[in-house]
């Protein structure tokens, strides 16, 4: 039974190695070399002004989230199409409902304001 999985285990096996061939050659034959100016972020040919990284404000992530969230529950949508007509009004009604408590998340959301970008 277990030499099924012994398939699974060689590619697992040769996969880390490669990754760890390719890692170990990069630092093998890689530059060493590290100066100040190397080490200075690069935007746009431009001297940078400020600090490299900026403190995003709670809004950006809340409307990630509010994407990723809808996005995903849409996905939903593909299998419910693909066996519609076997499902008959059971299917239909629950897909309403479905939508509905998506609306209602998504009003909430912008009632609340979530979704203003300033």
């Amino acid at each position: 039974m277990l030499l099924e999985y012994a398939a699974i285990a060689l590619f697992i096996i040769v996969a880390t190695a490669i990754g760890f061939i390719a890692i170990g050659l990069g630092n093998f034959f890689g530059p060493r070399s590290s100066t100040e100016i190397k080490a200075m972020p690069y935007e746009s040919g431009m001297d940078p002004i400020g600090p490299g990284t900026r403190r995003l404000p709670v809004r950006f992530y809340l409307i990630a989230v509010l994407f990723i969230l809808f996005d995903i529950e849409v996905v939903f949508f593909l299998p419910w199409a693909i066996v519609f007509r076997q499902l008959g009004w059971f299917g239909l009604v629950e897909m309403f409902i479905f939508i509905i408590i998506l609306l209602v998340g998504y009003f909430y959301a912008w009632k609340k304001g979530a979704l203003e970008w300033e």
